[in-house]
C-alpha cells in the first residue's frame, strides 16, 4: 500500500505545474509559531517563514480567534462595490506607521508584484515620464514589468521574454566583491560615481518616473547597501524629480529591527510597497506614500477584483498590533544577534561558510569552495536538501545561488529556535564530512 507522502509526491507531479518550484515535498497538516506538522506527524522547524511571509508565526492565536469572529460577517463583497471597515482602518493605521512627516495615502491590493506594478503606474501618471530604475540584483516580482526589473535570469526570467520597455538595471554595492586594496568606503564612493555614471551612460535621469530600491536585497542574497549609497540614491530622486519607491515586501514589519527597513538609513520614501509579513500569510500588499502621488490616478485607474480583502485586511491590523505588543522589532535584533553568533561560530569548523550578513533578524551566510573561495551553489543545494530531510526549512538566495538566507518567524521560541540550529549543525557536520572526503 503506497504512503501518505508517495501518494501526496506523485499527486503532485500528475497535477500540479512542474513551474512551481518546491523546497519541500512533505504536506502540512498543521502548524503553530515556528513548528510545522505533516500529515504522517513529522515535525519541521521553519527557518523559511513562507520567503519570510509569517513575521509573526504560524496560526498566530489573537489572528485565529479573530479572523474566526470575522468569517461569520462577510467573506468579500469588493471594496470597489461597497467599502468595509477593515480596508478603511488598515488604510489609515499604514499611513501612520511608514516613515515621512507628510500627508500620505494607501492602495491595498493583492501580492508584492502588484503593489510594484502600481507602484510604477502611480510614479508614472504622476511624472509623465516612463523610464523606471531598479538595481543589479534586485528581485520585485514574476509578472512582465515586474520580471523586467528583477535582475536574475534562472529562473525568472529564462523564455519569457520579450520584456518592457524603458527599465533600466542600475549598480548597487556589494561589500562581498569588494578588492582587498579598496577600503570600504572607497569602494562605496566608486559604486555612487559609476551609478552617476549609470545616468549619463544609460538613461537620462529628466526621463525616469521612478527608482525602486530594496533597502535590502532580498532573492538577491541579503545585500545591504552602505547609508551612504543609499543617500546617494535620493538625492539624485530629490534633485531631478524622480519618485523614490522602497520595495519593503520582504524586509517589512519588523523583520530587520525596525518596522520598515528603509528607517535603518534615515530616508523618506516617496512611496513603499508592502506584502508579505503584512498579512501573516494572507493575500494582502500595497502602496503607501505620498498623498498628491498616489492621487494622481482617477478613480477606476488602479484597483482590483479581490484587491484589499476584508479578512486579509482584519489580519493586517492584528499583525501590527501584535508588532507593537510583543516588540517584534527588539525580539528580531536577539533573534538576529544569536544566529550571527551561532555561523560565526558554526564557521570556525566548516570554512566553505562565508561572508555573513544581517540586518535584524535578516540573516544571511554564502557557501563557498575553500579550495577556489568561488561561490558553490552545488553545496547549498546539499545543505538546504539535507536540512530539510532532517526536520529544518531553509532557503536559498543570491543571484549565483549560494546564498542561505534565514527568515525564521520573530516570534520563534528559544526551544524551537535550538532545536532548529541542532539541526543545522548535524546538516553542516553530515554535508562537512562528506566534502571533505571529496575534497580529499
Amino acid at each position: 500500500m503506497i504512503n501518505q507522502f508517495e501518494h501526496y509526491k506523485k499527486q503532485r507531479e500528475q497535477y500540479v505545474a512542474r513551474g512551481v518550484g518546491n523546497c519541500n515535498l512533505h504536506v502540512a497538516e498543521h502548524a503553530q509559531s515556528a513548528t510545522i506538522t505533516d500529515v504522517e506527524g513529522n515535525q519541521f522547524i521553519d527557518f523559511a517563514g513562507a520567503i519570510g511571509t509569517l513575521n509573526v508565526g504560524h496560526t498566530h492565536p489573537k489572528i485565529t480567534k479573530h479572523l474566526k469572529e470575522q468569517l461569520d460577517k462577510f467573506i468579500h463583497p469588493g471594496f470597489n462595490v461597497i467599502m468595509y471597515e477593515s480596508y478603511l482602518n488598515l488604510a489609515q493605521k499604514l499611513t501612520e506607521i511608514t516613515p515621512g512627516d507628510f500627508a500620505k495615502k494607501t492602495i491595498l491590493l493583492n501580492s508584492g508584484a502588484e503593489a510594484v506594478e502600481n507602484a510604477v503606474k502611480i510614479a508614472r501618471k504622476y511624472t509623465g515620464r516612463q523610464a523606471v530604475v531598479s538595481f543589479v540584483r534586485g528581485f520585485h516580482g514574476r509578472t512582465n514589468l515586474t520580471m523586467s526589473m528583477t535582475s536574475k535570469v534562472k529562473p525568472y526570467k529564462l523564455g519569457f521574454g520579450p520584456f518592457a520597455s524603458a527599465v533600466y538595471q542600475a549598480p548597487h554595492p556589494n561589500i562581498s566583491e569588494k578588492s582587498e586594496e579598496l577600503s570600504k568606503a572607497a569602494y562605496v564612493d566608486q559604486i555612487i560615481q559609476k551609478l552617476h555614471d549609470f545616468f549619463i551612460e544609460t538613461v537620462d535621469p529628466s526621463e525616469v518616473a521612478c527608482i525602486v530600491m530594496e533597502p535590502v536585497q532580498g532573492e538577491g542574497g541579503f545585500i545591504i547597501p552602505d547609508k551612504k549609497f543609499v543617500t546617494a540614491v535620493k538625492n539624485i530622486c530629490e534633485a531631478n524629480g524622480i519618485i523614490f519607491v522602497a520595495d519593503e515586501i520582504q524586509t517589512g514589519f519588523a523583520r530587520t529591527g525596525k518596522t520598515f527597513a528603509i528607517e535603518h538609513f534615515g530616508i523618506e520614501p516617496d512611496l513603499i510597497t508592502v506584502s508579505k509579513s503584512l498579512a501573516a500569510g494572507f493575500p494582502l500588499s500595497g502602496v503607501v506614500g505620498r498623498a498628491e502621488m498616489i492621487d494622481s490616478a482617477a478613480p477606476g485607474e488602479l484597483g482590483g477584483t479581490y484587491a484589499g480583502n476584508p479578512l486579509a485586511c482584519e489580519a493586517a491590523l492584528k499583525v501590527i498590533e501584535i508588532i507593537e505588543e510583543e516588540d517584534l522589532n527588539s525580539k528580531a535584533e536577539k533573534l538576529g544577534e544569536q544566529l550571527e553568533d551561532y555561523l560565526y561560530q558554526i564557521a570556525k569548523q566548516h570554512p566553505y561558510i562565508a561572508r555573513i550578513r544581517r540586518l535584524g533578524a535578516m540573516v544571511a551566510c554564502e557557501i563557498i569552495d575553500e579550495q577556489k573561495g568561488e561561490p558553490d551553489k552545488a553545496l547549498t543545494g546539499k545543505i538546504i536538501q539535507t536540512a530539510n530531510e532532517q526536520g529544518l526549512l531553509l532557503l536559498s538566495a543570491g543571484i549565483k545561488g549560494n546564498v542561505i538566507r534565514f527568515l525564521a518567524p520573530l516570534v520563534i521560541s528559544e526551544d524551537e529556535l535550538q532545536q532548529g540550529l541542532s539541526i543545522l549543525t548535524n546538516t553542516l557536520n553530515v554535508v562537512g564530512t562528506t566534502q571533505t572526503h571529496m575534497n580529499g
